[in-house]
């Protein structure tokens, strides 16, 4: 089932973790089938999936996206306080709705998951304009409204954490 998000234990489980399996995956690589330098980063990024790609040029990085699952509950768990909140005046919602979106995009805000940020976005829009059409039978929340208010309310996708480009030039002793 895993750890409490920012539990103190969490950190040290992953690690422990990595260590036993990563590492010793990577040692097992690094005798059989390396030549020359191997430089290995070991972090955990939690709520990330890591698939390899390229970049522009064509060379291999590692992509780190959100997990859809933890995009999905994330939404899940947003949904009923938006519910609650319904009523209540819209722009004490907006200024909730930034907070929260602002938040999830301190975490999850990394090179390469721009896509997935976007789709949070437009989710929790889509989310906040059902709940808007709902306070009424005579609803007056078309898209062109609904636009006005996201682009005041809802912040807008960047990236916070960029490649560490420093920490990858470095070169090891080895």
């Amino acid at each position: 089932m895993g750890t409490p998000h920012g539990a103190v234990i969490s950190p040290l489980l992953e690690n422990i973790y990595l260590h036993c399996v990563f590492d010793l995956w990577v040692e097992a690589r690094r005798e059989k089938h390396a030549r020359g330098d191997v430089i290995v980063v070991r972090y955990a990024f939690l709520g990330f999936a890591h698939i390899s790609g390229k970049n522009r040029k064509g060379y291999f990085i590692v992509k780190r996206r959100t997990m859809a699952k933890r995009l999905r509950a994330k939404l899940q768990e947003i949904k009923l306080p938006l519910r609650q909140r319904r009523h209540a005046p819209i722009a004490e919602t907006g200024k909730w709705l930034r907070s929260v979106v602002q938040g999830y995009f301190n975490d999850h805000a990394v090179a390469g998951n721009l896509d997935r940020l976007g789709t949070f976005r437009h989710r929790l829009v889509r989310l906040w304009r059902s709940q808007l059409r709902q306070r009424s039978q005579r609803t007056r929340c078309n898209w062109e409204r609904m636009n006005r208010l996201v682009a005041r309310w809802v912040p807008k996708p960047y990236v916070l954490h960029p490649w560490p480009v420093p920490r990858f030039a470095a070169r090891h002793p080895r």
